[in-house]
């Protein structure tokens, strides 16, 4: 074990920086590590599990046969095995040999129901996310503490910034050249992991970085209150259709369901004459909005919802994130009134905002559903991610002091020169992303106002 005097001070002022950047990404790394390990194991998790099984149990394999059996036939089953039940969705196979999928709610229950489409038989029913792909979304969403882990979460994100900032600062390059940061140095002891850390971190962080960013998107303040605000669909582009109180994240359920870039936008009303030519003859049943569905373009899977009140909208939906397709470019949504069967709004990708289409991409990317050799490398990325947390902590470990009830933080350095452009950075990151500036904030008062004062409690965390 190596042991470092934690209390010298460096004497040059590069040095001292480079202490300083240290001391930063010691105490990001000890808020940040617990949450970015559990990103890592938990979406990891949920890409094999969509992989593999389906979100929900959309695998569900059948008997390929010549004739299926029209739609309102299946959804009549589903209605006689769920008689208390209202349908909701209808999700449409991917390929011909699997199972279609109905949701029925039933109170506050919510069951999917799997019918052979070829028979009209019901192959299995199961609560809706109820599986280990929903208890894994709810620890990589929040934690399953519902807005408290959400900005907890959000905060550990806009940290790991900071902590990426500083190793980068740290590892870049000065004497040993490029040939050291990027390239090993297989040594003993604590040289070896140092050099595994800092050379995997330094091809890893643009990734992380897209990670980070596109999974902040989703974060309560950073993500809805100052990004998707004002990259929103806006509604004012559709034809003068009546529009509903409600807005498109109505339509999620316990999981983000709708595109990004549509949650914020208000949500079309049926009742009116206005619209573009949609079920042409007869009634506005399941099987017409079917047929229209395929008509226009919406082919293999696609998720149809029901009009749930008066002014409610059929709604065809086809999405990456949703796994429907895995290709983003190929989103679109679309809303036909109920009454007349007209289309009342048709949103596709290219009508998206530029950071609507950078989300739309984004996600699918963060998600690793665009196919198999997307699910291979964000697990390579968690896996690197998990790396530099175990990694960390065995430096610690090394160089941590004989004397036990210590940190052995890098020491603060004295007179530290061109402190004003540290604070600037701070500054521009505490505007950028505003928990990752409130945590700083919140260390500094702590280190000023508490810590000071009390030099046991500060001496056992140097």
């Amino acid at each position: 074990m190596t042991v470092t005097d934690i209390n010298a001070q460096p004497k040059s002022g590069a040095n001292k920086r480079y202490f300083a950047a240290w001391r930063w990404h010691f105490y990001a790394g000890l808020f940040v590590i617990p949450f970015l390990s559990i990103l890592a194991v938990t979406g990891m998790c949920m890409m094999w599990i969509a992989w593999v099984d389906g979100r929900d149990g959309e695998r569900t394999p059948v008997i390929p046969q010549e004739i299926i059996q029209p739609l309102s036939v299946q959804a009549d089953a589903v209605r006689a095995a769920i008689p208390q039940g209202v349908l909701k969705q209808y999700v449409a196979p991917r390929s011909n040999d699997v199972a279609a999928l109905f949701r029925v709610d039933a109170g506050e229950d919510a069951t999917m129901v799997a019918v052979d489409p070829y028979t009209a038989q019901i192959v299995e029913t199961f609560p809706r996310r109820s599986g280990w792909y929903d208890f894994a979304d709810g620890l990589h969403s929040d934690l399953m503490l519902g807005v408290k882990g959400d900005l907890m979460l959000e905060t550990a994100a806009s940290l790991t910034l900071v902590l990426i900032a500083t190793g980068l600062y740290m590892w870049w390059p000065r004497e040993a050249g490029w040939r050291g940061a990027l390239i090993p140095r297989f040594g003993r002891g604590r040289a070896l992991w140092k050099s595994l850390h800092g050379v995997v971190g330094i091809w890893l962080f643009l990734f992380l970085v897209f990670f980070l960013i596109s999974g902040l998107a989703w974060a309560g303040i950073w993500g809805g209150k100052i990004v998707q605000a004002w990259s929103q669909f806006p509604a004012e582009k559709w034809d003068n259709v009546p529009l509903s109180d409600e807005t498109h994240a109505s339509m999620n359920h316990d999981r983000r369901e709708v595109p990004w870039a549509l949650e914020q936008t208000p949500m079309p009303a049926s009742g009116s004459d206005v619209g573009s030519e949609g079920v042409v003859q007869g009634a506005v049943t399941l099987d017409a909005l079917d047929a229209l569905a395929r008509q226009i373009g919406f082919d293999a899977r696609y998720q149809l919802n029901l009009p749930q009140s008066d002014t409610g909208v059929w709604t065809l939906s086809r999405d990456s994130m949703n796994t429907d397709s895995p290709d983003p470019m190929s989103d679109r949504t679309v809303h036909i009134d109920q009454y007349t069967g007209k289309i009342l709004a048709d949103v596709r990708y290219e009508d998206y905002s530029l950071a609507g289409k950078a989300m739309a991409v984004g996600i699918a990317l963060h998600m690793g559903v665009l196919g198999l050799w997307s699910v291979l490398a964000n697990s390579l990325v968690c896996l690197s991610v998990l790396f530099l947390c175990i990694s960390s902590v065995v430096l610690w470990w090394k160089r941590r002091p004989l004397k036990a009830g210590r940190l052995a933080a890098p020491p603060m350095p004295k007179d530290l020169p061109l402190w004003q452009g540290a604070v600037l950075v701070g500054l521009a990151v505490s505007m950028a992303f505003p928990m990752a500036g409130l945590a700083l904030l919140s260390v500094l008062a702590l280190d000023a106002l508490i810590l000071s004062r009390l030099p046991k409690l500060r001496h056992s965390l140097t």
